[in-house]
Formats: C-alpha cells, sequence, structure tokens
C-alpha cells in the first residue's frame, strides 16, 4: 500500500515538478493568459479555468474527507463559476489551485496508514467518489489531475498555442 508520505510526494510531483504521466499542472497552465483560460475552444467543453477551479473544489473536498467530515459535493461547487475575467482573477484562480494542493498535502501529513484505511462514505457513489478507502480517494485526486492536465493540453492545442 501506499503511504501517505509518498501519496503526498506524488501529489506534489503531479503539481509541479516531473511526473511520469506527461507535464505536471503547473507546467500545463504557465504562460496561459486569462483570455485564454477563460476561452471555450472545444464546444461543450470546460474552460482551462473552469477546470483549474474545479480540481481546486475537489482537492478541498477530499481534504475535508480526510479531516474526517461526511462526504459531500465541494463547498463551492463541482464547477464553480469563474466570475470576472482579469489578469488578477486568473492569478487568484492558480493560486487557490496551489493552496488547495498545500492544504491536502498538510492534512494527509498528519494522517497514519491505518488513517487512511478508513472508508470515505458508506454508500458507494461513483460519482461523489465515496464508499472507497481515504487512501484510495487520494490515488483519484491524482488520476483526477492527471485527467483534467490532459485536457488542458487538449484545450491549448485548440487555441493554437
Amino acid at each position: 500500500m501506499i503511504d501517505p508520505a509518498t501519496l503526498s510526494e506524488l501529489l506534489r510531483k503531479a503539481h509541479a515538478d516531473d511526473p511520469w504521466h506527461g507535464p505536471s499542472t503547473a507546467d500545463t497552465l504557465k504562460g496561459v493568459t486569462a483570455e485564454q483560460a477563460a476561452a471555450h475552444p472545444i464546444p461543450h467543453a470546460h474552460s482551462i479555468w473552469e477546470l483549474v477551479l474545479h480540481m481546486a473544489s475537489w482537492n478541498g473536498e477530499v481534504t475535508r474527507r480526510l479531516e474526517g467530515n461526511p462526504p459531500g459535493m465541494p463547498e463551492d461547487g463541482d464547477f464553480p463559476e469563474i466570475g470576472e475575467v482579469s489578469e488578477s482573477a486568473w492569478q487568484q484562480a492558480k493560486e487557490h489551485l496551489d493552496s488547495s494542493l498545500s492544504k491536502l498535502r498538510e492534512t494527509l501529513a498528519v494522517l497514519s496508514d491505518q488513517d487512511l484505511d478508513r472508508t470515505g462514505g458508506s454508500i458507494s457513489d461513483r460519482a461523489l467518489g465515496t464508499g472507497v478507502a481515504l487512501r484510495t480517494m487520494v490515488v483519484g485526486v491524482l488520476q483526477h489531475a492527471a485527467y483534467h492536465s490532459g485536457q488542458i493540453v487538449m484545450l491549448r492545442k485548440a487555441l493554437g498555442d
């Protein structure tokens, strides 16, 4: 089984280092302007900005669960509204993603292997990610980041980047 320290390191690498699967999330966002981040170059797809807020929301929700809270939807929603489109607002969105991951890693740092064996929610609900061990939920955050980082790469290509 993957211990909390290893999970934390994998989260760090996936976000801002050199993960095996491809570019880190931070690398996929380098050089993206607020206008590009808010754009919808692929019909019926989320924007880069929406994906960033979505990832931050779920990082926060998983952190809440690791802290012993009952599972639910993220407090700020599954795909929060981006609001004002400005460079400062875009910078704040990226900082929110960074801080949500930092908080998740800080929470992991105080948990034991036994803590991660607890089940997050008693009912299996794929959409909510419940009914699985907390360790599996954290691995899901890693998969979630890889999936959405790949979407960001595709959106950048659709923008002509």
